[in-house]
């Protein structure tokens, strides 16, 4: 029974550890939300029609969005930048430090700017009860008060 329970330990901790620890390949995460697919229960994607518009160019828009997502605890950028117009975040969880990367993309439209975004879960859990989309309605919220004087 003691050596069940002490394999059992290891178990959760070598995995907690893996979840935490593992490396990630940026080239696996930075790719444009168009061509990156639809995450499924596993994320929340915006693109095309539904993705939100702000007033300005996508420097300034793009770069504010990076401001409001890096405000956050556990949130750092891990790939990309303002000249590419597309920056890849990681955000962690609290807790166990899952990770989710959200990819954003700033494309000007006339004198605004369309923000195509991706935001999904590195680990298949099932569903990411709606983390991600909550994340960046919040995001968007605080981004639309900075911009919309």
């Amino acid at each position: 029974m003691q050596t069940a329970l002490l394999l059992i330990v290891i178990a959760v901790v070598l995995g907690v550890g893996w979840i935490r620890y593992a490396p990630t390949d940026p080239d696996d995460w930075h790719v444009d939300p168009a061509e990156a697919g639809d995450p499924g229960a596993q994320g929340y994607r915006v693109i095309g029609r539904e993705a939100p518009r702000f007033p300005g160019d996508p420097n300034d828009v793009l770069a504010a969005f990076v401001a409001v997502a890096r405000a956050e605890p556990r949130v750092w950028l891990l790939d990309g930048s303002n000249d590419e117009g597309m920056v890849t975040l990681v955000a962690r969880s609290k807790w166990v430090g899952f990770r989710d990367y959200i990819t954003v993309k700033a494309v000007a439209e006339s004198s605004s700017t369309k923000l195509a975004v991706t935001s999904r879960s590195r680990y298949d859990i099932g569903s990411d009860r709606g983390v991600n989309r909550e994340r960046l309605d919040r995001w968007f919220a605080e981004l639309e008060q900075i911009l919309v004087k």
